[in-house]
């Protein structure tokens, strides 16, 4: 082969290559610490779902990235500018898997956070000042966020997977308490509204809480009644991938090889 049809034959292939990983799809992960706990290593014994998930698939074919961060609310996670870098770069094809709720129930406006968000799904909002940012702030409703989120993920042609926040290791009368009547049935009702997937994780993972019983169920968490252990991150992951190979949101479970 002459010289100058090699280098052609290179260059050919260098682009295909570079358009390969150009048009690679994205599985973005957005939360708080019950999903990515501190860096994500677990060197304080507490790990999130989403540091799992890129065991499941074939990272050849598709990227995960698990941006999601300790502290965040929903609304924190947009007004410190984190969405805003996703939804940059978010291209058709893409997945968004998002599971907010723990930290919503913070005051509007203390000085340690200011991270909460108003209770429901309403359009309600309320002007406050942020201690913290130092700014005056429009703070909206738990649904407004999520929707969002939902909208945006959509507009650019991506996928939005909705999920209810994980169970504490909370127990009334022998079984898990569940957040059915608040952030978990907000979830629901967002992804409902907006025609997105939803992942009732809270009810999941409750019900396999109360088969494992009380006692054994505390082995899964560390520190506190959030923040779970290694294997209680597992569990959770696991329920996470049963349930995207079960309602096939796209065409995400061509990408899943551990089943």
């Amino acid at each position: 082969m002459k010289l100058s049809k090699l280098l052609t034959l290179v260059v050919v292939l260098g682009i295909v290559s570079f358009t390969v990983m150009q048009t690679k799809p994205v599985f973005y992960i957005i939360g708080d610490s019950t999903v990515r706990n501190g860096d994500g290593s677990g060197k304080n014994g507490q790990w999130g779902w989403g540091s799992f998930m890129a065991g499941y698939f074939d990272t050849t074919k598709i990227s995960v990235q698990n941006h999601a961060i300790g502290g965040r609310s929903s609304r924190t996670f947009i007004t410190e500018g984190r969405w805003e870098k996703i939804f940059a770069n978010l291209k058709k094809g893409d997945y968004v898997i998002m599971q907010f709720g723990h930290n919503d129930a913070s005051p509007l406006d203390d000085t340690a956070r200011a991270r909460g968000t108003i209770r429901g799904v309403g359009n309600d909002s309320s002007e406050i000042y942020n201690p913290i940012r130092k700014i005056n702030e429009t703070v909206y409703s738990y649904g407004w966020y999520m929707r969002k989120y939902v909208r945006e993920t959509k507009a650019k042609g991506g996928i939005p997977i909705v999920c209810s926040l994980i169970p504490r290791d909370n127990w009334k009368n022998g079984k898990v308490t569940r957040s059915s009547d608040n952030y978990a049935l907000w979830a629901e009702q967002v992804a409902k509204e907006e025609g997105a997937y939803f992942l009732d994780l809270n009810k999941l993972i409750a019900d396999k809480y109360d088969e494992m019983g009380q006692e054994e169920v505390k082995k899964l968490f560390h520190g506190d009644h959030t923040h779970t252990s290694l294997d209680g991150a597992k569990i959770n992951a696991d329920v996470v991938i049963q349930q995207l190979i079960l309602q096939h949101p796209g065409e995400l479970t061509r990408y899943i090889i551990k089943k």
